[in-house]
């Protein structure tokens, strides 16, 4: 079983994530979602399972540059939207047994080690 961590290497939440996984010995494969963005099929099954409202980064430049138009858009808009930009994405996101379990890296310690340990 691998654990992917989608996201980009410059990012600071993405450190703070891949420093915790070497801290608990968890085997993982980073995917640069700059280099290597996911597909729109990904995605929807990504947000079907985690929602569409989790996965938007709303602090990036992508999502601020995008206008009053987002606030209108439906789920399927916002897989479009990232599929076709990939910083839209709120990172890391983490995929196991090819299932999305976690995005982004506020969660509680006790939810951190169910997700990404077990």
């Amino acid at each position: 079983m691998t654990l992917y961590v989608y996201g980009i290497p410059n990012c600071g939440t993405c450190k703070k994530a891949i420093q915790w996984l070497e801290e608990n010995n968890v085997t993982y494969q980073f995917i640069n979602t700059k280099e290597n963005p996911p597909q729109e099929k990904m995605i929807k099954e990504w947000v079907n399972t985690l929602g569409v409202k989790s996965m938007r980064n709303t602090s990036g430049m992508s999502y601020r540059a995008l206008g009053k138009e987002k606030n209108s858009w439906t789920e399927a808009d916002w897989i479009k939207a990232f599929a076709k930009d990939a910083m839209l994405l709120k990172r890391p996101l983490f995929v196991k047994n090819n299932q999305a379990v976690l995005v982004g890296f506020r969660a509680n310690e006790a939810v951190k080690k169910e997700k990404l340990c077990t």
